[in-house]
């Protein structure tokens, strides 16, 4: 595979991303990969290799550009925690909109990518980054995932859950039985929100996990049954709906 470690320009400065697909047989359909709170980092690194070994391009940049181009949660003390939740405060839909913009017109022109077939996943404080993009660009995405999604139903406007209505694509959802940033009210909202969108969508439990289950590296969270449940769900929602048939 091919590897490349680049800085896409978008209209708050320059994102650091790492992308990785296939050498042989392109353009592939791309995979954009939206980071959990703890940061862009190896682990994440690997399951992007891991997307990109079945035939994708898959693109994962640094969302906490804009403060910190190398920040990762490294031990889960009281001061690290404050400082990744106030990176992840700066995130919000309409950053989401600026650097998914910057990220289409990256893969737009590359040769190696198929603009034309477009799919991504979320995890944790990306699942609602994933529904907003997908609103707010209902032409480019032909499916969206959030695996363990946090704060996908909120008092505000933009609230993900809101954003069904928009949302053109297939999508499919990941929920921890234990999870305290995704309780089963919230998700009854966002299903609620997506029956009367008539959207075409799946919500999936995962008994007995907790939030951050899918993670290798997160220790006493990860749980390799489910885990590898996940990538299942993952590798066939995007052979459906980006490889050609």
């Amino acid at each position: 595979m091919i590897e490349e470690n680049i800085d896409i320009q978008t209209a708050n400065g320059s994102m650091n991303t790492f992308v990785v697909f296939p050498e042989e047989d392109g353009p592939h359909p791309v995979v954009f990969f939206y980071m959990d709170a703890p940061g862009k980092r190896e682990e994440l690194h690997d399951m992007a290799r891991r997307l990109a070994s079945v035939g994708y391009f898959v693109v994962l940049p640094n969302l906490y550009y804009r403060r910190s181009r190398d920040f990762y949660l490294k031990e889960r003390t009281p001061e690290a925690m404050e400082v990744m939740f106030g990176h992840m405060a700066t995130l919000n839909a309409q950053t989401s909109q600026t650097d998914t913009q910057a990220m289409l017109k990256f893969v737009d022109t590359h040769a190696m990518a198929d603009q034309t077939r477009i799919g991504t996943v979320g995890y944790c404080m990306s699942g609602p980054i994933v529904m907003w993009i997908a609103a707010q660009f209902p032409d480019r995405f032909q499916s969206i995932a959030s695996i363990h999604g946090a704060n996908m139903a909120t008092n505000e406007p933009d609230s993900p859950h809101l954003m069904a209505p928009q949302i053109k694509c297939e999508s499919y959802f990941a929920c921890a039985e234990i999870d305290k940033w995704a309780p089963p009210e919230d998700i009854q909202k966002l299903e609620a929100s997506l029956i009367m969108a008539k959207s075409n969508y799946r919500i999936e439990w995962y008994p007995k996990v907790e939030h951050g289950f899918v993670f290798p590296q997160r220790v006493g969270m990860y749980n390799a049954k489910a885990a590898e449940r996940h990538w299942e769900r993952l590798f066939s929602l995007f052979e459906r709906t980006l490889k050609k048939h």
